[in-house]
Formats: structure tokens, C-alpha cells, sequence
């Protein structure tokens, strides 16, 4: 059981941060996630906070070539896009994951999160939480064990923040915002290409 005075890894999100994705990649560089994530690689540069916010001013927060910074907390490499959702797209998802494994948490404002799970280019869970909670992919029953203590039950509402807990306990994953001196790998990703 968690202590409630315990700090959970995406603590940081629980605040008051009203759009957001969040794509993890297991064992991958941030290069290589930026990269795989469609990154235009002319932009992919360390930088701290403020140079991020100088070169970028508003259009840091772009949906359609949204900005991106990277880290890692443990065994995962995450990604966080302050306003576009790319990590959500499934081309984008299944490429993240090729060889390995992946998480997307996408949150806006509504309020409503939309949870994605991959493993070597398959999306194997997929839900969100505007509605009953209703799982699609091929094996959506695999994260039973972790979804039902945190109230995450096929046909019910969402507790909301639970399914960052989901994310702690399933996975342990973590995002630690860079000091604003402390460098970073990030970037702009390409706008993704129409849907044939």
C-alpha cells in the first residue's frame, strides 16, 4: 500500500498542467525516442528551460508540431509534449514501442486521460475516460491485476488521477522536470502526415 505522504512519480501532473502527452519508451535513448517519434532533426538540441522557452516563446505549446522535452526515470525514457497529443497516434505509438515497450498518457482539460499501452509495434490497451471505462485491444485483460484496485472496472466512471496511479504501480513510471538549469535533450516533432 502507498503511503499518502509518499511521492508518486507523476506527482507533477496531479497539479495544475491542463493539456499534456506523455510517451515512455522502455531501454531507449532519448535520441532514439525523439527520433522514432517523428522529431525534425535539425531541432533536437540539450537545452535548459530557458533557452527551451527563448527559442520557442509561444509556439512552444503548438498542437500540429508540438515541442517536445525528454528524460529518463529508471528503465524509461519518456517524452512530454506540453500541447500537441503526436504520442497518441497510432504510427506514432507503434513505432515508439518496435523492439520494446511503450506508454502514452495523454491529459486535457474536459477532464479526461486516454491511456495507451504497446509492446513491439501492437497497441495491446487502449482506453480513456470520457464515459464508462471500456478497454479495447487484443489483450486489454492483462492489466487486470492493476486496473481493479484503483477502481479501473470495465462499464464503470474513471476515478480521474487513477489512471496516473495505474501508470506508477503497472509500469513505475516517473517524470522529473528538469531544474531550470539542467539541460535536456528536445526538440520539435514534424507535423504527421495525412491519413491515406
Amino acid at each position: 500500500m502507498m503511503s499518502s505522504d509518499r511521492v508518486r512519480g507523476l506527482d507533477f501532473f496531479r497539479g495544475d498542467v491542463p493539456i499534456y502527452t506523455l510517451t515512455f519508451a522502455k531501454q531507449v535513448s532519448p535520441e532514439e525516442l525523439l527520433t522514432r517519434m517523428g522529431a525534425d532533426p535539425d531541432s533536437v538540441v540539450w537545452r535548459d528551460v530557458k533557452s527551451l522557452h527563448d527559442e520557442y516563446g509561444d509556439t512552444l505549446l503548438d498542437e500540429d508540431e508540438p515541442v517536445v522535452t525528454t528524460g529518463i526515470d529508471g528503465a524509461w525514457t519518456w517524452a512530454w509534449e506540453q500541447g500537441g497529443m503526436h504520442g497518441l497516434d497510432e504510427r506514432i505509438l507503434c513505432a515508439v514501442s518496435e523492439g520494446t515497450e511503450a506508454v502514452v498518457l495523454h491529459y486535457n482539460e474536459k477532464p479526461m486521460y486516454w491511456f495507451k499501452y504497446a509492446v513491439d509495434g501492437d497497441v495491446l490497451v487502449d482506453f480513456h475516460t470520457l464515459g464508462p471505462l471500456e478497454l479495447t485491444g487484443p489483450t486489454p485483460q492483462q492489466l487486470d491485476e492493476a486496473m481493479q484496485p484503483l477502481g479501473l472496472v470495465p462499464g464503470q466512471p474513471v476515478p480521474l488521477h487513477n489512471v496516473l496511479s495505474l501508470a506508477e504501480t503497472a509500469f513505475g513510471l516517473r517524470v522529473t522536470p528538469a531544474e531550470d538549469d539542467e539541460e535536456r535533450w528536445s526538440g520539435n516533432l514534424l507535423a504527421l502526415p495525412e491519413r491515406p
